[in-house]
């Protein structure tokens, strides 16, 4: 949206490491999740599935888990940087987009899906149709694998390593995430001051106690 109205270049943000060490601009390191393109197909196919997955993720298995949930974003940013100095890739959205699809669909393995009503599967092989539809569109396939690799590791380390004999749970979330972002566990022994109870005064529990 940026480009289109002329206020800023994809040369302005793309993933590069000797502008990032050389020249400081950190910002690169955030920008490169955030440009999917001109507006297009693309653009529209990746905020769609941004905001599913990530509503989705966010409402399930991720419910009253804020903090973890940036945790995986922040793993997830962390693992594709990393990648993105060996394979040489310039911009990442896409592939944050397909680790959200491959956690979520790893998460719900039983959900049938339904693709443009043409081909009708089990969650778990949405990431591998994608790909194909990414093929099919000429988009090069190491975006898509490494999402798909990120997603994987995240999911091993979380749900299948911890449960297997002698595992553990791998990814520990900081407490000043759980902090910044989870509410606070309600206390079932706390009893609000009567001002903030309905009617002002707990009646019931005084006629029992009569």
């Amino acid at each position: 949206m940026f480009q289109q109205l002329d206020l800023v270049s994809p040369f302005q943000l793309y993933f590069n490491p000797i502008l990032i060490v050389e020249q400081y601009q950190i910002w690169r390191l955030i920008t490169t999740f955030l440009f999917f393109g001109n507006v297009g197909f693309n653009l529209l196919f990746n905020m769609i599935f941004t905001y599913r997955y990530c509503r989705m993720l966010e409402e399930g298995s991720f419910r009253r888990r804020t903090a973890d949930f940036v945790m995986m974003f922040i793993f997830g940013g962390l693992c594709m940087i990393t990648f993105a100095f060996f394979v040489n890739l310039l911009f990442l959205g896409h592939a944050f987009t397909i680790m959200l699809v491959y956690v979520w669909s790893r998460r719900n393995p039983f959900v049938r899906m339904n693709f443009f009503g043409l081909l009708n599967f089990q969650a778990p092989y949405l990431p591998w149709v994608l790909l194909g539809f990414s093929v099919l569109l000429g988009n090069t396939i190491w975006v898509d694998l490494v999402g798909m690799a990120v997603g994987h590791t995240y999911y091993f380390a979380e749900d299948v390593f911890p449960r297997i004999r002698g595992g553990f749970r791998i990814l520990k979330t900081p407490q000043i995430l759980k902090t910044l972002f989870d509410a606070y566990p309600e206390d079932p022994d706390y009893m609000p001051p009567p001002e903030d109870r309905p009617g002002g005064f707990n009646w019931g529990q005084e006629a029992n106690v009569q």
